[in-house]
């Protein structure tokens, strides 16, 4: 099934990143939001007016190569191509985890894009490897391996901002709020934690017109009184409320220091009072200095590593914040695609829909965590990330869904599925529930028939098919010089790969929870 595509024409600048000259946020937004009306099936999606769904995908784009982007007498003319998309809002215990590779972990939007996209890439490697039809890749200078067409460029698009050290954003005082205030009793439960699935149970987000100037009561911290105030709480960078944040603060009057209001955002607005920040569900990691639980804007410490939540079983999943700022220095196509490729796969962009916002959050999160760097191996680097915000609100997410349902009977939840979409011809939807396909029983689990296709597990066996269509004598070196035989030695033998990871890890990354080794002995 291919991947939605539209023509558009702009006149370029002259710049030298082309991701800034040839589209706009909007652009991507809509491209995604169509796509995901025309090519996903209801089956997998929020039932109407009681659940809601986060959406992230992949987009392609393509400038024709004889047109040049410093040209200013003729517009640049592109092809965007979605070619890779995923919703979800949960993921599972680490009681839940299996060493047979066959379960999901995290099913976040995010991350279910990604691993669709890993599964594009490795579909286009099979093209541009059996010479069979056009592919994205290119023949390399080194013997087996393969790089990206010079035309091509891939953008990231998600509905919300990402979990984690991204969703950490300072709230200003007079200033209008796009999205919908929250009510959150701390008095009376202060501490109830949020869940995997983006929701903290017992508390319902109670929107009204987008537009609207709604007054209302807000519960501050534990002994103080609840106070009025309006839905136009302050947001510096069009600050919006995370799209199933669980645990948004109510407002107070906490007065930050200049020291600890640059602490917390690392910018000082002018005539502006930071008077709190939206919070994360994610955890800080063992080993990280942890979140100081002061009222206000010093609640959480920013630029720490983070789990997601669990509902009494903890997770092993790192925030999407996280994940997406070790793309950004290892590339999307992880280790095993690396064996293949002479530089890694990186985004050219994020593009993040009309949700709680902070450009300052983001570029902290996914770029500047690991800005100084140094010592990467050839082809890895801290890339100049392009971070840029829609105005077009995915109309399945929460905040927009709680805007329509009016006072429709019982609580607005998230969607337990999660839907994957790869541009592959052979079954190009996956559909999941709690890690396996939709409908798997406890009896079917263990089966072929219980596998998603971008579990892990199916990804190798697919990198597996790859290698037996390409004649040994072409394969790379790093597949030749010793026999590999489980998933854990496929990984390990891409040393270019796992030495950029040891330098990220050590350098920036050191509490990083990563799986034992026994969690990917699977052939």
């Amino acid at each position: 099934m291919p991947g939605k595509r539209e023509r558009i024409r702009m006149y370029p600048e002259r710049v030298s990143a082309p991701a800034q000259t040839m589209w706009t946020a909007d652009e991507i937004a809509q491209l995604c939001y169509e796509h995901y009306g025309s090519s996903l099936p209801k089956k997998g999606k929020p039932e109407p007016n009681h659940e809601w769904t986060l959406l992230a995908a992949v987009v392609k784009i393509q400038s024709p190569a004889d047109q040049a982007c410093d040209t200013h007498d003729k517009p640049l003319q592109v092809t965007k191509e979605v070619v890779s998309m995923g919703t979800g809002t949960k993921c599972i215990g680490q009681s839940k985890m299996r060493k047979s590779g066959d379960i999901l972990n995290d099913s976040h939007a995010e991350i279910i894009a990604r691993r669709s996209f890993q599964r594009y890439l490795l579909h286009q490697l099979q093209l541009a490897a059996t010479l069979k039809e056009d592919s994205i890749f290119v023949l390399g200078t080194q013997k087996g391996l393969w790089k990206l067409r010079p035309d091509l460029i891939f953008v990231f698009f998600s509905s919300h901002t990402p979990c984690g050290d991204a969703s950490i954003i300072p709230m200003l005082e007079f200033e209008d709020q796009p999205c919908c205030p929250v009510i959150r009793d701390w008095a009376n439960n202060p501490s109830v934690e949020a869940s995997s699935n983006l929701e903290a149970p017992g508390y319902e987000r109670k929107c009204e017109d987008l537009g609207s100037p709604v007054t209302k009561k807000v519960k501050l911290e534990p002994g103080t009184a609840a106070k009025e105030v309006t839905n136009g709480a302050a947001h510096p960078h069009s600050l919006r409320k995370q799209e199933g944040d669980p645990i948004s603060p109510g407002i107070n009057s906490y007065n930050l220091t200049v020291e600890e209001l640059a602490a917390v955002t690392r910018i000082a607005p002018d005539n502006a009072k930071v008077i709190d920040v939206y919070r994360t569900g994610a955890k800080c990691v063992p080993g990280e200095a942890g979140d100081s639980g002061k009222p206000g804007a010093a609640f959480h410490q920013v630029g720490l590593l983070r789990v997601k939540p669990g509902r009494g079983d903890r997770t092993r999943s790192m925030s999407c914040s996280d994940k997406m700022a070790r793309w950004n220095v290892l590339g999307c196509q992880g280790a095993l695609l690396m064996h293949f490729l002479e530089e890694p796969i990186y985004l050219s962009a994020v593009v993040i829909g009309k949700c709680p916002y902070s450009q300052e959050a983001m570029q902290r999160a996914l770029i500047g965590r690991c800005q100084n760097l140094s010592a990467l191996p050839k082809g890895f680097g801290v890339q100049e990330l392009k971070i840029l915000q829609s105005d077009l609100l995915f109309e399945q997410s929460r905040c927009a869904v709680q805007a329509k349902r009016a006072d429709s009977p019982g609580r607005l939840v998230p969607c337990g599925a999660a839907i994957s979409w790869s541009a592959v011809p052979e079954q190009p939807l996956d559909v999941t529930a709690g890690g396996f396909p939709q409908g798997t029983t406890k009896k079917t689990i263990g089966s072929l028939q219980a596998r998603s296709q971008i579990s892990k597990v199916e990804l190798f066996r697919s990198f597996q098919k790859l290698l037996n269509r390409i004649a040994r004598d072409k394969w790379p070196d790093s597949l030749r010089v010793q026999k590999l035989d489980t998933y854990q030695e496929y990984k390990e033998a891409a040393s270019s790969y796992q030495e950029a990871w040891g330098t990220l890890r050590k350098q920036a990354f050191g509490s990083w929870i990563r799986n034992p080794p026994d969690y990917h002995q699977f052939k």
